[in-house]
């Protein structure tokens, strides 16, 4: 089975930004699936900020498996109905990956329920990456830890909800450490948070980086296909009861009216 996944990517620095559009002359967007695109269990393609429904119509994420997310910039102008769109997807069984300053996206703050704050420093540190989880799928074949030579520091404390499971800490050159790698369950959904990625330094040039990030595909890929009836609540007649029973007492609703939301 072909896993299906979308890259999302703002599009804005790599557009305005001399530095970035050097390292990424065609989006870091299209890099990365690029990178994806090396696995033959993927096909990936792209989605951005400026298109018409931010790339993201109510067809194409139906027949998404996996959507990649990148924003830093103008998290903002993602508009909400998008949002609730991309959250119903997740919550019916598509994977999601959150990468770098996407922490601060409205779909990670909308699944996580909480601020997602973090420090940070923009200094060109070198980032050793551990796997805290080396027997976990998405760090296959990345060794006992992996290095950037350049990257933007994160540090703790990462406001966001404990993890299913912790696959990489982060330690950088002034001393801070990160938990790097988080993975999340939100409705039949698989979520990945996967922090290196500053715009202004080549990290998805690199090859660990590619290796995780198609490990992580196909980790958040659901293969039993969409969960619809996740988003439904029922009013159960009495009739449809397992065990026979007798209606008493009194009541809000007529049998089969919708439940208040």
């Amino acid at each position: 089975m072909i896993i299906r996944a979308v890259v999302w990517g703002e599009n804005i620095h790599e557009r305005t930004n001399e530095v970035v559009a050097a390292l990424y002359p065609q989006g870091m967007h299209t890099t990365i699936a690029k990178a994806l695109n090396a696995d033959e269990a993927i096909s990936a393609s792209t989605a951005t900020l400026e298109q018409p429904e931010h790339g993201l119509p109510e067809a194409r994420l139906a027949e998404t498996d996996v959507l990649v997310w990148w924003g830093h910039k103008d998290h903002g102008a993602v508009a909400d109905e998008i949002v609730e769109r991309v959250a119903r997807r997740v919550f019916e069984g598509m994977g999601l990956i959150v990468l770098h300053s996407g922490h601060f996206s409205k779909i990670f703050k909308r699944l996580m329920g909480t601020p997602c704050t973090l420090k940070w420093r923009e200094a060109g540190e070198r980032e050793r990456l551990w796997a805290t989880s080396p027997s976990h799928p998405i760090a296959e074949g990345v060794g006992e830890y992996f290095e950037l030579e350049n990257e933007e520091m994160y540090g703790e404390q990462f406001a966001v909800p404990e993890p299913l499971e912790t696959v990489f800490i982060s330690w950088f050159q002034g001393g801070e450490v990160f938990r790097s790698g988080l993975t999340y369950r939100r409705g039949a959904g698989n979520v990945f948070y996967f922090r290196p990625g500053h715009e202004t330094y080549p990290t998805y040039h690199d090859a660990n980086v590619h290796k995780v990030l198609r490990n992580a595909v196909k980790w958040a890929h659901n293969p039993q296909g969409t969960k619809s009836a996740i988003l439904e609540a029922p009013n159960v007649p009495v009739e449809k009861a397992l065990e026979p029973i007798v209606e008493r007492g009194g009541k809000l609703h007529v049998s089969g009216e919708a439940g208040y939301r």
